[in-house]
């Protein structure tokens, strides 16, 4: 059973969001104020617990899907994504293929910059306001550490969508109209001072489940020092966190996604979703993004076991490729190939198809016409689904992910669920290790880490099959292996980036974005509307190309 880190409704912290440089109105009616609600330690406490909220805004939901895993190498349009709307071009069409990704996408705006910063100034109020609260001192450290983690949590968000960005370390509370972009050096090297801080301050382990602990902050201080290329230190965080505490891979892949399974040895740091969906901020629909339109063909309805499908996103053709299923158990866990009639009506199903048998089947290979001929279920095949060149032919049909599935839901409408959203897991420090070594010189230990990984992913009796030799470990191949590993764990966009790889990856592997896509895309647009605010613009330009 899940102890859960209980947040506070953000309506109470309503006067500490202001934007940096934006005059918002904010409804605050209980009239509460900074001062008056950080004087007691069950302020400070409510303070800390609300700036994790933010989190539950971007992982989970589709605008944090679409900043995260669209306009990459391994994902592209569904049908219900590939659409424009009477305003110009969807926010998620944009982000996923950069065409008409333009300075007031309201998803840049909204979920990315104006949540982070709003999450930053609360930190920043709870820092503030901390050693005059009365919190005992051992307690104290223990909430600045929270606090100074989250702040460059989102400082690192910021940073790695739009480059040089406004650094304040002090409550905005007043309206202002200048702000001035510090450097990614700058930037960074707070980071890194209040990641060390928080290392040396939190607790190693929590009792409230999707509390920051400090193996969580050593993950997260690898992955800053990777992106940052300073790879030894990566490298002794991300040993540190793998051999220093108790946390285990799974025994397969599978069990990660089992969702009686959720809190395991695995997890170093989950967005915590309630099954009291009404302090969910909306819940997970992850499950929901990347289905194909199932229920309209032969023989199947909606239903609870098969999911709500959205059909947002579908696999690039390169991605399906990564996985040679024969050994790699990742694929068919990650991915639903077969649907099993569930039609009761008789005359809404093929002939010879009774309820539980296949009613559907994508294969990612090529199917003669003498098989399709033999079965009485529909079939498409990668040539009914994709071009020759990759770009899809049917945006409807498709191999689907499946991790994020929620047999739990009420209905077989409910589009809201319970599951976690991980955001931190062994798995990933693994292949962190793993490509600190690869640039450390260290073929052989990056081997070493990657066979970890492969090892626990095999199909049984096919463990040798899986390892690798460290002649085969490259930048690309440990790109393709954490393609395997995390595919929809919203982190491919900050992989790409982070290895210098986004554009040269899209323009390879996705024909849908490869002809829109330009050097000056490595970053976001500046909310135009942040740019229209300030009053020095010359000292606030908007980022090169938009």
């Amino acid at each position: 059973m899940k102890t859960y880190l209980k947040y506070i409704p953000l309506i109470i912290l309503a006067a500490t969001l202001l934007s940096c440089t934006e005059d918002l109105q904010e409804y605050n009616p209980a009239g509460s104020t900074a001062q008056s609600l950080f004087t007691t330690p069950e302020g400070i406490e409510a303070g800390v617990n609300g700036i994790y909220t933010y989190n539950r805004y971007f992982y989970g939901k589709e605008e944090g899907h679409a900043l995260m895993e669209m306009g990459t190498d391994i994902w592209t349009n569904a049908a219900n994504n590939n659409t424009s709307g009477t305003n110009g071009i969807f926010p998620q069409l944009s982000l996923t293929t950069y065409q008409g990704l333009t300075t007031d996408n309201v998803w840049v705006k909204n979920r990315m910059w104006q949540q982070c910063y709003a999450a930053i100034n609360l930190a920043n109020n709870v820092m503030k306001y901390l050693p005059t609260a009365g919190v005992n001192a051992a307690r104290q450290k223990e909430l600045e550490g929270e606090a100074r983690f989250l702040r460059a949590w989102y400082y690192y968000m910021l940073v790695e969508s739009f480059g040089p960005i406004p650094l304040r370390l002090a409550p905005t509370e007043s309206i202002e109209t200048t702000a001035t972009r510090a450097t990614i050096d700058a930037i960074y090297d707070q980071i890194l001072q209040d990641l060390q801080f928080a290392v040396t301050a939190i607790p190693t382990t929590t009792t409230e489940y999707g509390r920051i602990t400090r193996p969580a902050s050593e993950a997260f201080l690898a992955k800053v020092y990777l992106t940052r290329g300073k790879n030894q230190e990566a490298s002794n965080y991300a040993k540190k966190v793998i051999t220093g505490y108790n946390y285990k891979l799974l025994p397969t892949y599978a069990n990660l996604w089992t969702f009686a399974n959720q809190v395991n040895t695995e997890v170093l740091w989950a967005v915590n979703y309630s099954t009291n969906l009404a302090f969910n901020a909306g819940s997970n629909i992850s499950h929901t993004l990347y289905l194909m339109e199932y229920n309209t063909q032969p023989g199947m309805k909606r239903d609870v076991a098969n999911g709500f499908a959205n059909v947002r996103y579908m696999p690039t053709k390169f991605l399906l490729n990564l996985f040679d299923e024969t050994s790699d158990s990742r694929y068919n866990a990650t991915f639903k190939s077969a649907w099993k009639a569930n039609e009761t009506d008789a005359t809404k199903r093929p002939v010879g198809i009774n309820v539980g048998d296949t009613a559907i089947l994508t294969s990612k290979y090529p199917v003669t016409t003498a098989f399709r001929q033999s079965k009485k279920y529909k079939i498409y095949d990668v040539n009914d689904v994709y071009k020759a060149d990759g770009t899809p032919n049917d945006r409807f049909h498709y191999v689907s992910l499946q991790k994020f599935d929620d047999p739990t839901r009420a209905t077989d409408a409910t589009t809201e669920s319970a599951r976690d959203a991980y955001i931190m897991r062994l798995g990933e420090v693994y292949l962190l290790a793993a490509e600190a070594q690869l640039n450390l010189g260290k073929k052989d230990s990056a081997a070493y880490y990657v066979n970890e990984i492969r090892t626990r992913a095999a199909v049984p009796g096919r463990q040798a099959n899986m390892r690798v030799a460290a002649a085969d470990v490259t930048l690309d191949f440990i790109l393709d292996e954490r393609a395997r590993e995390l595919a929809g764990e919203q982190v491919r966009w900050f992989d790409l980036k982070r290895t210098n790889k986004l554009v040269e990856r899209v323009k390879k592997y996705n024909p849908d974005a490869a002809n829109n896509i330009q050097t000056f895309h490595v970053v976001r647009p500046i909310p135009q509307s942040e740019v229209d605010a300030v009053t020095n613009k010359g000292e606030f330009a908007q980022n090169p190309g938009y």
